[in-house]
């Protein structure tokens, strides 16, 4: 079989030639797009729900949130397992499928599925779908430092929501952007009990009359000849002096405003945690998730590039720290196993040469481990695997395998 497999190639050099060509070059297009990474992807698929509804105990948030969602994904198809953690005003819902299950097909199913619960959740309650990455999708972290003392952690926290954020969720391949530490600013209104009771006033006049001067509506158009005027009401409240003047009441047909019996204030709402760095106090920082199946290197690329550009933007005395950087390890990984495989190359063509004791001998078993390599490369661009330890340590253990089967080829001949 060997021998005639070796006399079919003789006869058909030029033939055996070109296919040996179009393999290097179809294996080297395959090795450029095949993306990088230092830990092979070996998480589960899954879809994560997220489901806020403030101010509620862990309790309710399980009986009324998380056990309707939970029960309606178990029918989702594909799935093998639905986990639910309930928390102080959060509900996060795991939905695990099976492997090799398309991620983005199991999301439009549990989007599909969404709309069967969402009338049994509670009013004004929304699920949202996780970013569609994986569970080693974490590639990035930075944080905002200001070493000069002028801003507060609720400016540091606008920095990050409004432009960085923004900014860096423009990168193709970024997933997510989110926001850790700091503090989320809004207006805060006090209300004062005995002047609510002095001029009969409840909280919930008081939180109906907010949401009603806090909007706009529209009122059709006018025409005027060719002309149409757009009629519009905007009350969008800007400020703490628009908030105190908005009517809460009439008392003998005079208003009572906010301000009369409320406090109007700007401060930081409720938070669960803060971050901080190397002990020397609070910052506010971004994580970056790597979308699913794309090259984790290229896009720590991007994002630092774009945050160079976005360090220009920044107030004076607020930096940009990295506080994780996987390509370190990526390069470091890549780097030392495709210099064991350069050395490994270099060994078993010695010792071919040296023990064949025949140049062209000694290059058919040379020239095998790059086109095998190569090849391996092309199969794995298309099954989806990166380059990393474990990949690219299997392929450094099976050039031994790859020069016996040469070896014993050569002596057949």
């Amino acid at each position: 079989m060997i021998a005639a497999l070796i006399r079919l190639c003789l006869a058909n050099r030029g033939l055996v030639l070109a296919l040996a060509a179009g393999l290097a070059v179809w294996g080297l297009w395959a090795l450029r797009h095949t993306p990088l990474d230092a830990l092979p992807d070996l998480s589960d698929t899954q879809v994560i729900l997220r489901t806020e509804w403030p101010g509620q105990t862990p309790r309710i948030v399980e009986d009324q949130v998380t056990y309707p969602l939970t029960t309606t994904m178990l029918s989702v198809p594909g799935v093998r397992a639905v986990r639910g953690y309930s928390f102080f005003g959060d509900s996060f819902v795991y939905v695990l499928f099976d492997d090799h299950t398309d991620l983005y097909w199991a999301r439009s199913r549990v989007l599909e599925y969404l709309s069967q619960v969402r009338e049994r959740l509670p009013a004004g309650v929304t699920p949202a779908l996780g970013p569609d990455a994986t569970g080693v999708g974490w590639i990035y972290e930075y944080a905002l430092i200001d070493r000069s003392g002028r801003h507060d952690p609720g400016q540091l926290r606008s920095l990050q929501d409004w432009l960085l954020r923004y900014e860096l969720k423009t990168i193709p391949d970024v997933a997510e952007v989110a926001t850790v530490g700091g503090m989320v600013n809004a207006w805060q209104i006090v209300p004062d009990p005995q002047a609510l009771a002095a001029r009969g006033v409840t909280v919930a006049q008081l939180v109906a009359a907010i949401d009603a001067a806090n909007g706009a509506s529209g009122g059709s158009v006018i025409e005027q000849g060719e002309a149409e005027l757009m009629v519009r009401s905007e009350g969008y409240l800007h400020g703490a002096r628009a908030f105190e003047q908005v009517p809460v009441a009439s008392v003998d047909g005079v208003p009572v405003l906010l301000g009369e019996v409320a406090s109007v204030r700007r401060g930081p709402t409720l938070r669960r945690g803060i971050a901080e760095l190397d002990g020397e106090g609070e910052v506010t920082g971004g994580v970056i998730v790597l979308r699913s199946g794309k090259d984790a290197l290229a896009a720590i690329e991007q994002v630092k590039a774009r945050l160079a550009q976005l360090r220009a933007s920044l107030p004076a005395g607020v930096e940009i720290v990295t506080v994780y950087d996987r390509s370190t390890l990526i390069k470091a990984a890549v780097g030392n196993l495709s210099r064991k495989l350069a050395e490994e190359f270099l060994v078993v063509a010695l010792v071919c040469l040296l023990f064949l004791w025949h140049l062209r001998s000694a290059l058919v078993a040379v020239v095998t481990l790059p086109l095998g390599v190569l090849a391996a490369f092309i199969v794995m661009h298309y099954q989806g695997i990166t380059a990393n330890l474990l990949s690219l340590g299997g392929i450094a253990i099976a050039i031994g395998a790859m020069v016996d089967a040469a070896v014993v080829m050569i002596e057949n001949a």
